[in-house]
């Protein structure tokens, strides 16, 4: 089998990942591409491609005669256009649930820097502040207790359902808004407006989608408590961006951390990188913990393993 790692520079941090798994099915070759590179060159002859973030759309498939399988090694997969895949016989396979540990660590991980201010109060810290304070302390910004507060939780994949096991060891209420039956993990279905209405945290956890796309808007935001903030360390768009900015700066909610943005890296400018308060970014990191960029590279060698013995699994199309 030909195998093309179209991105493989995404998985690995100064050689800390080890790409054996994969490089023992068969023609392995990994490749540092963009999306600007001509990805019908690099891709000519494989029979199998493999992409993290590289987009694989109807004209790559029409020149890509030998094609039979896309790993998408994540994920979500809104890269690949499974359904014109799905008209050439191409299976389309992910990587679910790989990154619940990394993805709920570095939710918290912000919402304890906004209601920990740890952001602020460092860098008042390293300016000298402290020590020209009059007292011990520099109590200078607000911070907040979790215990006791209501997290609502968009999307009850198993991320949201290790972030809701997390905030419950820190004595939150936790209300959940998902399409499907949440009672067989021992909640209740909340709607859309009872989360907005009612929680003082709001953590998204859906794949980005026709119907997921805006989800949170200049209308959703407005639901909010002038004191919430909200997360999304899912996908970049599922908030309306220019909405958030107005929300942040108008006072309508009190603070926000994204881990990602529409344009990935954000080339063409974002409101979000503007003058926007209380808000924290992150560079599509959430997911990268060694341990489950290994998992990620593990898994996507047992699914070609499992194509290829004619027993597909994770097939998204």
């Amino acid at each position: 089998m030909k195998i093309k790692f179209l991105d493989s520079h995404t998985m690995s941090l100064n050689g800390d990942i080890d790409f054996s798994s994969l490089e023992k099915l068969g023609d392995y070759t990994g490749y540092s591409i963009t999306n600007d590179d001509n990805i019908i060159g690099f891709s000519q002859s494989a029979e199998i491609i493999i992409t993290n973030k590289i987009m694989i759309d109807n004209n790559i498939m029409d020149n890509l005669p030998m094609l039979k399988l896309i790993c998408v090694i994540a994920t979500g997969y809104n890269i690949v256009d499974t359904k014109a895949a799905k008209k050439r016989n191409i299976l389309v396979v992910n990587v679910p649930q790989y990154a619940k540990y990394s993805v709920s660590q570095h939710t918290f991980a912000l919402i304890l820097s906004l209601t920990s201010n740890v952001c602020y109060y460092n860098k008042e810290v390293k300016e000298g502040k402290w020590e020209k304070s009059s007292s011990f302390t520099l109590l200078k910004y607000p911070t907040i207790e979790l215990a006791n507060k209501t997290i609502g939780i968009i999307g009850f994949g198993a991320i949201g359902r290790e972030t809701a096991r997390i905030a419950k060891s820190f004595n939150m209420d936790v209300l959940v808004y998902d399409k499907s039956d949440v009672s067989v993990h021992g909640y209740d279905n909340s709607t859309l407006d009872e989360v907005l209405l009612k929680s003082n945290i709001i953590s998204i956890h859906v794949p980005l989608t026709l119907e997921t796309e805006n989800l949170i808007s200049r209308k959703e935001l407005k639901k909010m408590k002038n004191t919430a903030i909200i997360i999304n360390t899912s996908r970049g768009g599922i908030v309306n961006e220019d909405d958030l900015v107005w929300a942040l700066n108008s006072g309508e909610i009190s603070g926000a951390g994204s881990d990602v943005l529409t344009e990935e890296p954000p080339k063409s400018g974002n409101p979000l990188l503007g003058d926007v308060k209380n808000l924290i970014l992150t560079p599509h990191v959430a997911w990268s913990s060694r341990e489950a960029r290994q998992r990620l590279i593990n898994v996507t060698a047992e699914n070609i393993k499992c194509f290829s013995e004619g027993n597909p699994k994770n097939i998204v199309n």
